[in-house]
């Protein structure tokens, strides 16, 4: 248990997927790390103009996206958007976290079970870690193509990139808090939020989603609208 344990802490902090992915993105690919959609929070999603426009289901990411670092808490100011979320696509909404469902992280489940008693979500179980592998596992969950899915996230090279690749609608939001986060993770954070920035203003974008080509009509002016 505590070797599961501590090997756990340390992949969480250390994505060797991510960086090896990170060298091509670097290279070659990337417009794969801009987002179609960037919000404050989940808050500022319209659920309802994604629905009318054919979307199925929606992922999101769970620290730093639904919940503070480490938490199996859902961050309180963000439930009644999941609650709109879980309204509108039903079972479709789902966790697929680094973390939580991570087999290799978490063999038990115990960590999934806990989240999904907490948060009222179900967690993805998967074999491999964002943003490497393809979207099989989640489409048989859905039921349905990874084009029909939205997946939230909150880092560029790992949720945004995973999504890009496999077809989602991709969407950025900004981290709930860095305080529980240690120090290289909030470095390589302000690295990716650097060449993300640069990269958008050099006026690199992601594929063009057809669901919806314009992204910004899914997204809402005020938290409250």
């Amino acid at each position: 248990m505590w070797w599961t344990d501590l090997k756990a802490a340390i992949g969480q902090r250390f994505n060797l997927e991510g960086i090896a992915s990170s060298v091509g993105i670097l290279s070659k690919d990337k417009h794969m790390a801009i987002p179609h959609v960037s919000v404050p929070d989940i808050r500022y999603i319209d659920w309802a103009e994604l629905k009318r426009r054919g979307f199925e289901g929606v992922v999101f990411d769970k620290d730093n996206t639904i919940t503070v670092p480490y938490s199996l808490s859902l961050w309180a100011p963000l439930r009644s958007s999941i609650d709109h979320c879980k309204s509108l696509f039903g079972n479709n909404v789902a966790v697929f976290s680094n973390s939580a469902g991570l087999l290799e992280y978490d063999p038990d489940e115990k960590e999934a079970k806990a989240l999904e008693d907490a948060i009222g979500i179900k967690v993805i179980r998967h074999r491999m870690k964002k943003p490497a592998g393809t979207a099989e596992e989640i489409e048989r969950q859905f039921g349905c193509e990874s084009l029909r899915l939205i997946m939230v996230g909150d880092r560029p090279f790992t949720d945004i990139v995973y999504g890009n690749r496999n077809g989602f609608l991709t969407v950025l939001t900004e981290p709930l808090s860095l305080a529980e986060e240690p120090l290289i993770v909030r470095q390589v954070r302000m690295l990716e939020a650097a060449l993300v920035r640069r990269w958008s203003e050099q006026g690199l974008k992601p594929n063009s989603h057809s669901l919806i080509p314009n992204s910004v009509d899914c997204v809402k002016d005020s938290p409250l609208g």
